[in-house]
């Protein structure tokens, strides 16, 4: 349906598409939004900080629409862009701009201020309302969810749903959705090029939110700050792009959440396949040398590639931290003997962290001949002391010409030693508020996109004549525009905790993989012993396996398998096509259910991309001590609930049949992949 607008100059204005509508009250200076499915949101306001005081629309005295609303044909669709003006004697001028597009449910907005003299901004409310209505009344007993999505993957965060009474902060998107519906509001920033962006959720009472607010300018302890955001100054001041979505299906909503971002800002884009290989992290952590790193490139090829464990016929082998205890002559040898065995060598740097102690403050940065000193390229406050360190690293300003050659000395080294592979870590160091030496750049995220865009330069096919694939490992969700893959989660090794808290990020995460970044990187998946735990028990290891399969994905494996158990699980489980086809496929499964709290879910669903009557269902039980019987019901997978299915279990090799629902019996800590072939 065709984008309409209606127009009283005086008191409103009211823009609708057949699947959402707004209105926007020119007397009060406050819109209202209501979808198709039931959300609306009334009485919105915008506003930001000046001068130590926060404003916001409501306050001003004039409001006015700016001109003719103007038809639009950009990378969204055809539509109608508005501009909604806020204008008083003592104030800079806020501007609301409204984007709404034939065909969707959503729409985008960002605010404007503007001055004749210079402004001073560190915080901008987008969206500000204390009156959100889910049409929960339709589904009376349907508790509101909200999802915290979390800035990063530190400190083995998690994602969480939670109903009121609540008080939140998610970051950079949210959904608020009712499960059994499955209806969702989406809320979230498009565009990451300057700003950190929150939004608070706040509950009192059960049922009912109180506070709905998504704004430009998040500094705390969840996005590692001990700065607040840096001020963006100029005559005209422009927040994020935002969308504001109302789906019949949250699941769907974030997917078009994850799609909007790269009309944006497009991905990186990889045209190989599915990375597969191995980690040296869990296997050996500072324990690394010369011998396992050959000695794994040798079982693999010899023992499981020829069993099908590869793709396009290679496999990485990937140095993790403390790749430098190697000589220059073992690493030489080394690389030497992963070519010959005709796989790719991967490496590991943290570009914007500082693992010295004081006493090496004084070391000349590499590239530099001398000029700079890591003194004199750490990140420091407005008072010119070290920002706190994250994890024993300290800040580096990713700005500081020192770093730039930095990033120039080690890409030239990977480079022209034959990698193919980099595992970026610690990146939120490079995203935090403080002064940076680019007196042109204020804020973190800002920074941010510099170094990185300066970094990946570096790494381009067309700078080096070669593919290069970029990880990123801790690292903030957004910006997302400069790694082909990015670990959905922090560090992960084998148990079965390890793999309920990988899938907390997949349930909550899934929609990043092929439009953020191409691959969700589970982590190394280790199938019966990282260096620092217990060994796993056999189901233990293969839901390890299974949850990384599933995921996307990045396939890397992660032990030593000069141990007996772990050689044999590699080569009994590894050698599974069915199993490795579906990691091949570089296709994410999809929760059925999320509302789960901070725990994960244990159903998992993806259409097969090529065969129309064919699903895969992947099922964990994640009590490591008790066996459980799961009933799935095919409807909610998506499924025809009316209609008989033939059910290949792909570990097991075994055929039943299921219509309506389906019983799985798992033993403790034990998964499955269920391949489900309509009759």
């Amino acid at each position: 349906m065709a984008v309409k607008v209606g127009v009283n100059a005086e008191t409103h204005v009211r823009v609708t598409n057949g699947l959402m509508s707004l209105e926007v009250n020119l007397e009060k200076g406050e819109y209202a939004y209501a979808g198709s499915e039931g959300f609306a949101l009334r009485d919105v306001r915008s506003g930001f900080r000046w001068h130590g005081r926060e404003y916001h629309t409501g306050q001003y005295d004039r409001h006015v629409l700016a001109g003719q609303p103007e038809k639009i044909e950009d990378e969204f669709g055809t539509g109608v862009h508005a501009v909604i003006q806020h204008e008083s004697d003592l104030l800079p001028v806020l501007e609301q701009h409204f984007y709404v597009y034939e065909g969707s449910p959503f729409f985008i907005t960002r605010i404007v201020i503007t001055g004749q003299e210079e402004i001073k901004v560190n915080r901008i409310a987008v969206v500000s309302t204390q009156a959100v209505s889910s049409g929960s009344e339709t589904a009376p007993g349907e508790a509101l969810h909200v999802l915290r999505v979390p800035y990063d993957n530190d400190k083995w965060v998690r994602y969480l749903t939670e109903t009121s009474p609540l008080e939140t902060e998610s970051y950079e998107v949210t959904a608020l959705f009712q499960p059994d519906s499955r209806n969702g509001l989406i809320l979230g920033s498009i565009s990451h090029d300057v700003w950190k962006t929150g939004i608070r959720v706040k509950g009192e009472t059960e049922g009912k939110l109180d506070e709905l607010e998504l704004y430009a300018g998040a500094a705390d302890i969840m996005t590692r700050d001990s700065q607040p955001h840096g001020h963006v100054i100029g005559t005209r001041i422009e927040s994020p792009l935002v969308m504001v979505g109302d789906y019949g299906d949250y699941r769907t909503g974030l997917e078009a959440y994850g799609e909007a971002n790269t009309k944006v800002a497009p991905a990186l884009a990889w045209e190989g396949g599915v990375p597969m290989g191995w980690n040296s992290w869990s296997a050996a952590m500072s324990t690394l040398d010369y011998e396992l790193y050959t000695a794994t490139s040798d079982f693999l090829k010899q023992e499981v590639q020829p069993q099908g464990f590869h793709n396009e016929n290679t496999l990485y082998i990937n140095f993790d931290a403390f790749w430098d205890s190697l000589t220059p002559a073992e690493m030489e040898d080394a690389l030497r003997r992963v070519r010959e065995n005709g796989h790719r060598p991967g490496t590991y740097w943290t570009p914007f962290a500082f693992w010295g102690s004081p006493a090496q403050f004084g070391q000349a940065v590499e590239g530099t001949n001398g000029k700079y000193t890591y003194a004199d390229i750490l990140l420091r406050d407005p008072h010119g002391e070290i920002l706190p360190d994250i994890a024993g690293g300290l800040a580096i300003d990713p700005t500081h010409p020192g770093n730039l050659a930095r990033i120039d000395w080690y890409m030239d080294k990977f480079v022209s030693e034959g990698f193919e592979y980099i595992k970026l870590d610690f990146m939120a160091h490079g995203a935090l508020e403080g002064k940076h030496h680019n007196p042109d750049i204020t804020t973190g995220i800002a920074a941010y996109n510099y170094g990185l865009s300066y970094l990946v330069e570096k790494l381009s096919p067309e700078r080096i004549g070669r593919p290069f694939f970029i990880n990123l490992s801790i690292a903030p969700l957004f910006p997302y525009s400069y790694a082909h893959s990015r670990r959905i989660s922090c560090d992960v090794f084998g148990t079965i905790q390890d793999t309920e808290y990988l899938l907390n990020s997949l349930t909550h995460g899934w929609w990043m993989n092929d439009a953020l970044y191409r691959f969700n990187d589970p982590d190394h998946a280790v199938i019966y012993k990282s260096f620092n735990q217990d060994s796993t028990t056999r189901h233990e290891g293969r839901s390890r396996l299974t949850a990384s399969v599933i995921s996307g994905t990045v396939l890397l494996l992660g032990d030593d398998f000069r141990n007996e158990e772990a050689a044999w699980r590699a080569k009994n489980w590894l050698g599974n096509e069915e199993i490795i086809e579906v990691a091949r496929l570089g296709k994410t499964f999809v929760p059925v259910e999320g509302n789960r709290g901070k725990q994960a879910a244990d159903t998992f669903v993806l259409t097969h991309p090529s065969e129309a009557q064919a699903a895969y269902l992947a099922v964990f039980n994640f009590d490591a001590a008790e066996s459980v019987q799961k009933s799935v019901s095919l409807e909610r997978c998506g499924l025809d609930a009316h209609a008989p299915y033939k059910v290949l279990d792909l570990w097991e090799g075994t055929v039943s049949e299921a219509e309506g629902t389906l019983t799985v019996e798992l033993a403790p800590a034990e998964s499955k992949i269920l391949k489900l072939i309509r009759n």
